[in-house]
C-alpha cells in the first residue's frame, strides 16, 4: 500500500511539480498542465475561460485578426500580453527589455521589415513606383470578372446553420416543448436527444468544474488515469482467464489423446500376440478351426474398433480357408446337404457385417464342391436334391453364388430338357420340373413359354374333350403364360370342341347322361369367364326348353324342384355366383312358380308379358257384344326366340352394345338387329351388316363353329 502511495506522489510530481506559494511556480506548472496529455474530457479545458482570461481560442482569434491588419508587429508588438498570464512580457524583460528597441543596449528593432505589394502586372521601375510607400496606399486595379464562367452555371444553395441557443428561442416562439428529435454536433461524438432541457447541462458542467480548484482538476485527472489502469488490468485479467480455459481444454484434449493411443498400443500387442501365436500354430499343423474362431472372436468383442480399423477379418479368413477347404473336399452337397452347414453358420457370424470376405471364403472353400456336383448329377427332371440344398443353404448362401448356380447350371438344362420335350411321349409334366424353379427364376422362363406353348398346341389339333389329361397338363400353365397367350390358346383350340360337345348334349330328365356335362364343366377353372359363359348360354338354352315341356304336361313339383337343385349343384362355384348364370335360373324359377300357382307358363324364348290384343270388331257373323276368341299377335322379335330354341341357339340381347339406334343381339354365335319397323333381319358378316332369312342365319352360326374347330 505504500508502495502504491509513493507510485501515486511520484507520478503527480513528475506531472504538475511541488505546490508552493511563488506566484511564477504556479504559473509556470499551471502552463506545464495544459500541454499534458489528457482525457477527452479535459482536454476542453484548453477552449474555456478560466477566472483571469481568455483560452486558447480567443487568442488564436486575436493573433490572426492582428495578422490581417499588418504584416508584422509595428508598435503593438506585446499588446497580446493583456489578455494572457504574462509570461511572454516576463520572458522579455529576463533577456533586459524594457521598452524601445531589443537587445542589451536598445539597438534592436521591433517592427520586423515590412512586406509592401506592387500591383498585378507592373514591372520593376514602371512608372516610377516606389517600393517603399506605405501598403495601405497602394491601389490595386480591380480584377476583371471573367463573366463566362458563370454563364449557365446555377448557384448552388447555401446550407444555412443555426446554433443551439436559437433553435431554444425559436422553439420557445413557436410555444413548443418538446423537440423529436436533436442532433447535438458540438463535441467529439454526436449526440441524439429528444429533449431541450439538457442540451447545455454537460458545458454547465465543465464550466463549474473550470472555476473548480485546480487540486480538485488534478485530482480528476488522476482519477482519470487510475480508472484507465483499473480497465487495463480487468481486460488483461479476463484475456488470461480465457487463455486459463483454453489450456485446460487442450489439456484435457491432450490427455485423453494419450489415453486413447495408450489403448491402441494396448490392443495393438494383444492382437500381435494372438496372430503371431496362431501363425506359429499354423507353421507346426496344430492350428484348428476353433482355435482361429475362438480366438478372433475375443478380439472382435474386446477390440472391436481396431478389428475393423486393421482389417483383422481378412486375417482371419486367410487362416481359415486351408482348414475350411479340408472340410468340404470330396462334398457332394446333393447327397448330404447338411454337411458343413454348422460350420459356416459360425464363420458367416463371425464375418457379419464384411460380406466381401465371407463370400471370398465361401467361393474358395464351399462352391468348387457344388458346382461340380450339380453339373455332373443334376438332372432337369428331377430338380428335388439342388433344391433341397438351396433351401437348407438359404441363409448362408451368397447373392452371387446362387445367381451363378441359376445361371450358368440350372438353366441351360432346364432350356435343353425342354427343348427334347414331347407331350404325347412324357409320363412327367412338364409344369413338375419346371415351376419348382418358378421363385428363383422367375421372369428368365419367360424364354421357354414359347417353346412350351408350341409343343402344347401341336397336340390339341388331334384332342378331344373326353381326354382329360390336356386339362391336367394346360391348367397349371394358366397362372404362369401372360393372359393374352393363355386366352388365344383356348380361343383357338379348347372353347369351339367344348362348344360342339355342349350343342350334342342332350337333357333327358327320364334318363341323363352327364359325362358330356362333366367335360364341359371340368374346364370352367382354366377357360375366362366371359368364353365359359358363352357354352352355358347353349346348355341353359336347352335346360329351359325341356324345363318348360315337363311343366306344361302336369308333372310332380318335388320330382321337379330335385332336378332343378340337382343341376344347380353341378354348376362350377365359379359360375353360379356370376349374374348372368343366376338371370337363367331364375327364367326357370319363375316358370316353376308359375306352373306351381295353376298359371300358364311362359314359354322362355317369348317377351315376359305377351300382347293380348282382342278385336275391336267381332268377326264376321257375329253380334257385338258376344264373347270374342282373343289373338295372340308375336312380333319378329318373338319370333327369332322361338326359331332360335328351336334349332338349340342362344338368342339374347348384348348389354351396351348398339347398332345404328337398334339393339345388337346374339343369335349363337352371331350377332342381329331387328328393323322391326320394315321388318327385317341384319346380321354381322365379314365386318359388314346384311339382310338375312332366319335359315342363312342358322348356316352362318354353324358356318362360325366348323371355322373355329
Amino acid at each position: 500500500m505504500e508502495e502504491e502511495l509513493n507510485y501515486g506522489k511520484r507520478k503527480h510530481d513528475v506531472l504538475y511539480g511541488m505546490f508552493d506559494t511563488d506566484s511564477d511556480s504556479k504559473e509556470k506548472r499551471r502552463k506545464d498542465v495544459s500541454r499534458m496529455p489528457m482525457d477527452h474530457d479535459s482536454s476542453k479545458e484548453d477552449n474555456k475561460k478560466d477566472g483571469e482570461g481568455v483560452g486558447v481560442l480567443e487568442r488564436s482569434r486575436s493573433l490572426n485578426k492582428m495578422k490581417s491588419s499588418k504584416l508584422g508587429f509595428g508598435k503593438d508588438v506585446g499588446v497580446f500580453e493583456k489578455h494572457t498570464k504574462g509570461i511572454g512580457m516576463k520572458l522579455l524583460e529576463k533577456m533586459g527589455y524594457r521598452g524601445g528597441g531589443l537587445g542589451k543596449n536598445a539597438q534592436g528593432i521591433v517592427a520586423p521589415i515590412e512586406v509592401k505589394l506592387r500591383p498585378k502586372n507592373m514591372g520593376i521601375g514602371f512608372n516610377d513606383y516606389k517600393e517603399q510607400e506605405p501598403m495601405e496606399e497602394i491601389k490595386v486595379f480591380p480584377q476583371k470578372e471573367k463573366t463566362w464562367l458563370k454563364q449557365g452555371v446555377l448557384k448552388k444553395k447555401e446550407k444555412e446553420y443555426i446554433t443551439a441557443e436559437e433553435l431554444l428561442m425559436k422553439k420557445q416562439e413557436q410555444g413548443l416543448d418538446v423537440v423529436e428529435k436533436v442532433f447535438d454536433m458540438r463535441g467529439a461524438q454526436v449526440r441524439v436527444m429528444t429533449s431541450l432541457e439538457n442540451l447545455n447541462a454537460e458545458e454547465e458542467q465543465e464550466q463549474e468544474e473550470e472555476k473548480s480548484s485546480p487540486i480538485q482538476h488534478n485530482i480528476r485527472l488522476i482519477v482519470a488515469w487510475a480508472k484507465l489502469d483499473m480497465k487495463k488490468i480487468m481486460w488483461d485479467l479476463r484475456k488470461e482467464r480465457e487463455t486459463v480455459v483454453t489450456l485446460q481444454k487442450e489439456k484435457e484434449k491432450l490427455k485423453d489423446d494419450a489415453t486413447r493411443k495408450k489403448k491402441q498400443l494396448d490392443s495393438m500387442e494383444e492382437i500381435v500376440y494372438v496372430v503371431e501365436r496362431l501363425t506359429k500354430e499354423s507353421l507346426l499343423g496344430t492350428l484348428t478351426l476353433e482355435s482361429v474362431s475362438m480366438s478372433f472372436g475375443d478380439l472382435q468383442r474386446q477390440y472391436l474398433d481396431e478389428y475393423k480399423l486393421f482389417g483383422l477379418a481378412i486375417i482371419m479368413s486367410s487362416f481359415a480357408l486351408p482348414l475350411l477347404s479340408r472340410v468340404f473336399q470330396g462334398w457332394d452337397p446333393l447327397q448330404n446337404p447338411l454337411h458343413g452347414l454348422n460350420v459356416m453358420s459360425v464363420w458367416k457370424d463371425l464375418l457379419k457385417g464384411n460380406e466381401i470376405c465371407y463370400t471370398q471364403l465361401f467361393m474358395e472353400a464351399v462352391f468348387p464342391a457344388v458346382r461340380i456336383s450339380a453339373t455332373n448329377t443334376m438332372q432337369a427332371r428331377d430338380p428335388q436334391p439342388l433344391l433341397r440344398f438351396l433351401d437348407s443353404w438359404e441363409q448362408l448362401l451368397p447373392h452371387s453364388a446362387l445367381q451363378t448356380i441359376l445361371d450358368n447350371i440350372v438353366m441351360p438344362k432346364l432350356a435343353s430338357a425342354v427343348d427334347s420335350w414331347d407331350p404325347r411321349r412324357e409320363t412327367i409334366p412338364i409344369h413338375s420340373w419346371v415351376h419348382p424353379w418358378l421363385p428363383l427364376l422367375g421372369q428368365k422362363l419367360q424364354t421357354l413359354h414359347h417353346t412350351i406353348r408350341n409343343r402344347l398346341e401341336n397336340v390339341l389339333h388331334a384332342w378331344h374333350p373326353s381326354d382329360m389329361s390336356a386339362y391336367y397338363i394346360l391348367s397349371p400353365w394358366k397362372n404362369v403364360f401372360d393372359p393374352t397367350s393363355w386366352e388365344q390358346t383356348m380361343v383357338r383350340y379348347i372353347i369351339p370342341k367344348l362348344l360342339a360337345v355342349m350343342h350334342e348334349f342332350q337333357v333327358n330328365p327320364a334318363d341323363q347322361k352327364l359325362d358330356q356335362f362333366y367335360w364341359v364343366r371340368t374346364w370352367a377353372s382354366a377357360i375366362p369367364t366371359h368364353h365359359m359363359l358363352r357354352i352355358m348360354d347353349v346348355f341353359f338354352n336347352k335346360w329351359l326348353q325341356v324345363l318348360y315341356q315337363w311343366l306344361c304336361s302336369n308333372p310332380d313339383f318335388q320330382q321337379v324342384i330335385n332336378w332343378y337343385l340337382g343341376w344347380k349343384d353341378l354348376i362350377p362355384p365359379q359360375l353360379l355366383s356370376n349374374e348372368h348364370v343366376r338371370y337363367w335360373l331364375n327364367i326357370g324359377l319363375n316358370m316353376m312358380n308359375q306352373a306351381a300357382e295353376g298359371l300358364e307358363v311362359v314359354h322362355p324364348g317369348f317377351r315376359e308379358n305377351i300382347k293380348t290384343h282382342s278385336q275391336p270388331q267381332a268377326a264376321k257373323g257375329q253380334q257385338p257384344g258376344s264373347g270374342g276368341v282373343g289373338t295372340v299377335d308375336m312380333s319378329l322379335k318373338e319370333l327369332i326366340g322361338v326359331y332360335a330354341q328351336d334349332n338349340d341357339l342362344l338368342f339374347m340381347p348384348i348389354v351396351g352394345r348398339m347398332k345404328d339406334g337398334h339393339q345388337v343381339f346374339r343369335f349363337g354365335n352371331i350377332s342381329v338387329i331387328i328393323d322391326s319397323l320394315n321388318q327385317k333381319l341384319f346380321a354381322q358378316t365379314e365386318h359388314r351388316w346384311s339382310l338375312v332369312t332366319l335359315e342363312q342365319l342358322v348356316n352362318l352360326d354353324k358356318g362360325w363353329v366348323l371355322r373355329r374347330g
